[in-house]
């Protein structure tokens, strides 16, 4: 149960000058990621800026890139809440659409202890027993860290499939990998971190930075996997200095920028989020010049 390969893309979500949803900017900008490097998309993450994303609008937005990827990528729908409650309601919808698999990030701000986090995340796979799940822990975001030992017990329900580990912290990750079964999937939640949690079992990686290099990140990936560990490396240090400024500020704010660079229509990002300053600006179209992505 959800097998979503090595390279998942955390999808932008496109807007129009008038702040609404460019619904379908997000098809076109779906079917080329399919068509470069991605095996699997999440929709309305974190990247797709989902606190400012109304239901219907990210409901609509998993009907658009399922059909605009159909064959070709599977689909994670983004519907983790700090509300349990909620979070089973946006999980049983998206399963109802067809989604692949549904993400589920640590409940934010309320900061729940091990047992709660347990108990969230138990609450979610039982309602929706036939879909799998991602966890996502991002404690930069969310307040609270996810322990290992949480994550262990989360493994053995049997739609838990894996972790979205974005905590940079890789002796957690590789306490996670000691202490889940191989089957249990590790991806790394920093493009930087892919190829060090590699060596430690990780399978792949939820990327920001596969909306510009998908075809690169699936070769490195590939080259380490096949024990072309120098090739991997050597990939992963060519794309560093990208990795860094898609993180110059607050995410999605540079990728969005990078895409507009490139000729995509995706406009800017919703308020709290703003537009990139021109420091940011340009310092990432220097690192995308140098690497030939514009």
């Amino acid at each position: 149960m959800g097998e979503f390969g090595r390279v998942v893309t955390a999808m932008i979500t496109p807007f129009k000058t008038d702040g609404s949803v460019n619904y379908d900017v997000a098809a076109e900008l779906a079917a080329n990621l399919a068509n470069n490097g991605t095996d699997t998309l999440v929709v309305c993450g974190t990247t797709g800026e989902s606190p400012t994303l109304s239901w219907e609008e990210e409901y609509q937005l998993f009907v658009e890139v399922l059909q605009a990827v159909a064959g070709k990528a599977k689909v994670i729908a983004g519907c983790g809440s700090n509300s349990t409650k909620e979070a089973i309601a946006a999980t049983e919808k998206a399963a109802k659409i067809g989604v692949h698999g549904s993400l589920q990030v640590v409940p934010y701000y309320n900061k729940p202890p091990q047992i709660g986090l347990y108990q969230h995340f138990q609450a979610i796979a039982q309602a929706c027993p036939d879909l799998p799940l991602l966890l996502y822990n991002v404690p930069g975001r969310t307040g609270q860290n996810l322990s290992p030992e949480t994550v262990a017990r989360l493994a053995e329900i049997s739609n838990i499939v894996g972790i979205k580990e974005a905590s940079g912290n890789l002796d957690q990750a590789s306490e996670i990998r000691r202490l889940t079964p191989q089957e249990f999937q590790i991806y790394s939640g920093d493009d930087s971190l892919t190829l060090p949690l590699l060596a430690i079992g990780a399978k792949g990686v939820v990327s920001v930075a596969s909306h510009l290099v998908g075809n690169q990140l699936q070769q490195m990936i590939q080259a380490f996997s096949a024990g072309k560990v120098a090739l991997a490396s050597e990939i992963h240090l060519q794309l560093f200095p990208l990795f860094k400024a898609l993180f110059l500020t607050t995410n999605p704010i540079p990728v969005k920028k990078a895409l507009k660079l490139q000729g995509w229509e995706v406009g800017s990002s919703r308020l709290p989020l703003c537009e990139a300053d021109s420091d940011v600006s340009d310092k990432l179209k220097a690192v995308l010049e140098k690497l030939h992505l514009i």
